[in-house]
């Protein structure tokens, strides 16, 4: 199929993406890498007025280690946080869920932020930002704010970003020494949207964990954040905080899986991870 008719219009500033998407009222979209916004428009998921093209608008394509935190801007390719030396030493658990986004072409053209913004519930990024307890820059009409990763997912495809904000960047806690990384995903073939997916952190305590965060993704409408089974695994051991996952996931049947399906894989997931996070990062 092809898309609808539409007008595009490539923004020279920051001020001048916002000022674009004001004019139309929740029918213009921003275009990042493309990736999905363009297969979207090709099936008639989404047919907006405006494209509005923020490629060339400088300064949302770094990535900085500042006052304790990374910073990724929004225009951040895959395939670059993928070949980062700071991602890698100081924000390892997204170094570790790249190679599972889709396949190096798309890394190629695919953003950070643009994943992110999307808010698809099978994505890596989005449940790594909440494993992270990250938080994300937002530019709109009425001045720029941060919004903590918890409150950044709102529903399906649904996000606190309102009609005429950008995205600018996201902001991820830097790993100290006592930190702690896991990510494991099961896709039917490399580069497919997961079926289920578990994305973790936690703080080593001699040979305890506190602060432990498990984001699922695939398993709701939002990256899931598996609360009792976090306090399970730093309180009471693997065993129960794989038991604690009945009472925090309830996936449904879809065409991939039933939701019987994703509750065994979640379980898989918590004990494959678990092992990770007793692992020291290197």
């Amino acid at each position: 199929m092809k898309p609808a008719a539409f007008a595009y219009a490539k923004a020279r500033s920051l001020d001048h993406a916002i000022e674009l998407l004001g004019r139309h009222d929740g029918q213009a979209r921003v275009l990042a890498g493309g990736q999905s916004l363009i297969a979207t428009l090709n099936m008639r998921l989404d047919a907006p007025d405006l494209l509005v093209d923020i490629n060339h608008i400088a300064g949302l394509d770094s990535i900085a280690r500042r006052n304790g935190h990374v910073e990724i801007g929004a225009l951040v390719r895959h395939a670059a946080a993928e070949r980062s030396d700071v991602i890698a030493r100081a924000v390892p658990l997204i170094a570790r869920a790249m190679p599972h986004i889709g396949h190096p072409a798309i890394r190629n053209r695919g953003t950070v932020g643009g994943s992110i913004a999307l808010a698809d519930p099978a994505a890596e990024l989005p449940a790594c930002l909440v494993a992270l307890n990250g938080e994300v820059e937002i530019a709109g009409a009425q001045g720029r704010r941060a919004v903590k990763a918890d409150n950044f997912f709102t529903g399906l495809f649904d996000t606190a970003l309102g009609s005429g904000d950008v995205l600018t960047a996201v902001r991820l806690p830097a790993a100290t020494p006592a930190s702690r990384v896991g990510f494991a995903e099961f896709s039917r073939r490399h580069g497919d949207y997961a079926l289920v997916g578990l994305a973790a952190s936690a703080t080593a305590e001699g040979k305890n964990l506190r602060d432990v965060r498990l984001a699922y993704f695939g398993v709701g409408a939002t990256p899931v954040r598996a609360r009792k089974a976090e306090a399970a695994l730093a309180d009471a051991g693997l065993d129960a905080a794989v038991a604690a996952l009945a009472a925090d996931l309830a996936p449904a049947d879809d065409v991939q899986a039933s939701a019987a399906v994703k509750r065994q894989l979640a379980g898989v997931l918590i004990r494959r991870v678990a092992a990770q996070l007793m692992e020291p990062l290197v």
